[in-house]
């Protein structure tokens, strides 16, 4: 005996019916969704046309895909046009005045950098008596011996900046703005070493007697 086909009406239909259905919709159009994403990836963004660095280059005459800068450039910030404050001359000559203001700030901040970078060989006076001369490195000359008390400060500036003798360059270390403030605590450690009471402010001389 054969039965009917039955047919289920939305409207009537069971909830676990509806639920079955919407189930059912919800999966095809998953499916859907997948073929078409898996239809539009491809390799473009992976394989785009570029250079790995030193790879050599088909399009460019010397074959170099690492392109040479433009002559001329400058990176920004570092223009460094100001010939006293990047390199301490003035006209080809080892500059004899400081490009900006001493204040009692740039005499702390150079302090602060002369104890860190200057102190271990010139020692925490300017004699030349730093803790790694004590360990047996060639001694430097005091900064109060006369010839350096009249140096220029251009001179001073020039050798933090490219060495000499036994002394490296700190050009790297030390940006410029701190060895002019370098210099300028310099000068008033030689001002210091051959100063007299009376050149010394009222308020403070109790404290060095």
């Amino acid at each position: 005996m054969r039965t009917k086909p039955t047919t289920i009406n939305a409207e009537t239909a069971e909830p676990a019916e509806q639920v079955f259905s919407a189930s059912s919709a919800c999966s095809a159009l998953y499916v859907v969704f997948v073929i078409l994403a898996s239809a539009a990836c491809r390799q473009d963004m992976h394989d785009q046309p570029k250079y790995i660095p030193l790879r050599e280059s088909t399009f460019f005459a010397d074959a170099r895909s690492a392109r040479p800068l433009v002559e001329g450039t400058v990176a920004r910030g570092h223009l460094h046009d100001d010939e006293l404050t990047y390199t301490g001359k003035v006209n080809g000559q080892d500059a004899t005045v400081f490009p900006s203001r001493v204040d009692a700030k740039v005499m702390a901040r150079g302090r602060e950098r002369f104890d860190v970078y200057c102190s271990p060989c010139h020692g925490r006076t300017g004699q030349g008596d730093g803790m790694v001369v004590l360990r047996g490195y060639r001694r430097p000359p005091s900064f109060h011996q006369d010839r350096l008390r009249n140096a220029p400060v251009g001179h001073f500036f020039d050798v933090i900046t490219n060495g000499f003798g036994a002394m490296p360059d700190y050009a790297a270390q030390i940006r410029a703005e701190d060895r002019w403030a370098i210099i300028a605590y310099l000068r008033a450690l030689q001002l210091s070493g051959h100063a007299t009471l009376a050149e010394v402010p009222p308020s403070e001389r109790d404290r060095i007697r």
